[in-house]
């Protein structure tokens, strides 16, 4: 499968809003419909974290540090995947990854993308 491009990274206030996007080269509207996707954030020193996913359905489930700041959804139409990021914290700093996932599972598959960078600080 292609290659997965993140976007929409930045530098931000406590309190901003981010929109982050990925898009997977050369994918076909099959299998965009069919691939559960995850995104992940890691911060300098710390494990990589699943902040969320959504499923091929549509279902979608956050990590509590993010739940009800970030919104995962993605565009059939665009093929595209994103993470609405509300009310950022500083904690919230980190390079933020999408990765597929094998279906119905927080298993991830094949590589993710280069990732992008958020800061978040006054």
């Amino acid at each position: 499968q292609g290659q997965l491009r993140e976007s929409g990274g930045g530098s931000v206030q406590p309190g901003g809003s981010l929109r982050l996007s990925c898009t997977a080269d050369r994918i076909i509207t099959s299998t965009f419909w069919a691939t559960d996707m995850g995104w992940y954030r890691q911060a300098p020193g710390n494990q990589r974290e699943l902040v969320a996913r959504i499923t091929s359905s549509g279902t979608t489930e956050y990590a509590d540090s993010v739940k009800g700041r970030f919104t995962i959804s993605r565009d059939n139409a665009r093929k595209t995947w994103y993470l609405q990021m509300n009310s950022l914290k500083p904690e919230d700093t980190a390079v933020y990854y999408c990765h597929r996932l094998r279906s119905n599972s927080i298993v991830s598959v094949g590589s993710p993308g280069q990732g992008t960078q958020v800061t978040v600080s006054s």
